[in-house]
């Protein structure tokens, strides 16, 4: 049986683990990337919205002050990635726009500017006519909307490979393999892959997304308590002049609709959600409704290519919150189930676990996140 070891080891290689990663070794820790597929996570689906105030649910102040807290750092955090690891991230402060479809959706609307308002967030009402001017590829006939001047957007493919080689140049090894935490007593004591190689490491980072439950843990310790959630997103592209300069967002008949644009033309739509464990065929049907609404609220689409329909699993939580601290066995730590917040929560999730991991201290930021939240059973370390 071959051996390696390591600081910390790092299991799942998309955005939050290549992050987490990049930011330990920052630390002078030495650390494994351990992944049989970094391609296969989340962030691949995702549409990369930053989006605090246009994904605000009035019962999840603790889930927006840890979203904000994440939001004031991308911009220096994105930068960082893109010096050191020459990659682009496709990070860009754009502004968001939600559409009000009808007297009712204007009135909702009002209420979460003045919510946002009271917690300091920028937003401001639109008219019909300042919506169109915003936008003018708008449908005719909107009652008007909500611009967030700071909900922004990333590309999350860009960002992954930029972490990826921004990890690697901090010297950050990959092992593409899948992997089960390996304990000795209480306390873990690294990893063994799939061909048997046992990675000595005192700390191990379960950051593996909608897998985070399924990898066959020791039965001492309790899976984090997480599930796949299938969404759908498509890919359109339009002339960069007849594109959105806005993420716009909206509800068509009781179903949410976002369109977000890149630079270079490409408009990411979404998305579709689903309980469907760990399928991820792509539906007709979700894609059909998809295609339907982004046009009824921006009827230019209807002209765009189609170059793209993509599938993920959300990790999701019993509360729609992260999972983020200590696992109740010495040495484990899980960052996962993020659920529609991943790519926003990637700067701050990566800087607590690696500040969890170089102290010992739990940040006072996540302590409404830690795993025990679900399980008494669960210690908190």
């Amino acid at each position: 049986m071959a051996t390696g070891s390591c600081d910390v080891a790092v299991v799942g290689g998309g955005v939050i683990g290549s992050a987490i990663a990049w930011r330990c070794a920052q630390r002078g820790l030495a650390v494994c990337l351990v992944d049989p597929d970094d391609g296969r996570g989340a962030w691949r689906t995702a549409a990369g919205m930053l989006a605090p105030v246009t994904e605000l649910h009035y019962t999840e102040t603790p889930l927006l002050s840890l979203n904000l807290a994440s939001l004031a750092r991308y911009r220096d955090f994105a930068a960082e990635a893109q010096d050191l690891g020459g990659l682009p991230t496709g990070y860009r402060e754009c502004g968001t726009v939600t559409v009000a479809w009808d007297g009712a959706d204007l009135a909702a609307l009002q209420d979460l500017q003045a919510f946002a308002t009271g917690l300091g967030l920028r937003s401001r009402m639109l008219t019909g006519r300042e919506l169109r001017a915003l936008e003018p590829g708008l449908a005719a006939g909107l009652p008007g909307g909500l611009l967030a001047e700071d909900d922004h957007q990333v590309d999350p493919r860009l960002l992954h490979a930029a972490l990826r080689a921004a990890a690697a140049n901090a010297g950050v090894e990959r092992i593409r393999s899948t992997a089960r935490p390996a304990l000795s007593g209480d306390r873990v004591r690294g990893l063994v892959t799939a061909d048997g190689t046992a990675v000595s490491a005192p700390v191990v980072v379960i950051a593996a997304g909608a897998w985070s439950a399924h990898l066959d843990l020791p039965e001492t310790v309790a899976s984090p308590r997480v599930r796949p959630v299938k969404g759908q997103t498509l890919r359109l592209r339009l002339p960069v002049a007849s594109a959105p300069e806005h993420v716009v967002r909206g509800t068509v008949k009781g179903s949410p609709i976002y369109l977000v644009p890149r630079a270079d033309g490409e408009i990411v739509v979404g998305a579709s959600s689903e309980e469907a464990g760990f399928d991820q065929r792509p539906r007709a049907g979700a894609v059909y409704e998809l295609l339907r609404d982004a046009q009824s609220v921006f009827p230019e689409l209807g002209e765009a290519v189609f170059a793209e329909v993509s599938t993920g699993l959300r990790p999701g939580s019993p509360d729609n919150a992260p999972l983020i601290g200590p696992a109740g066995v010495e040495g484990l730590v899980y960052a996962c189930g993020h659920y529609r917040n991943g790519v926003l929560l990637t700067p701050v999730t990566a800087d607590a676990v690696a500040e969890l991991v170089a102290t010992g201290t739990v940040p006072e930021l996540i302590a409404p996140f830690l795993p025990a939240r679900f399980d008494e059973a669960v210690a908190t370390g």
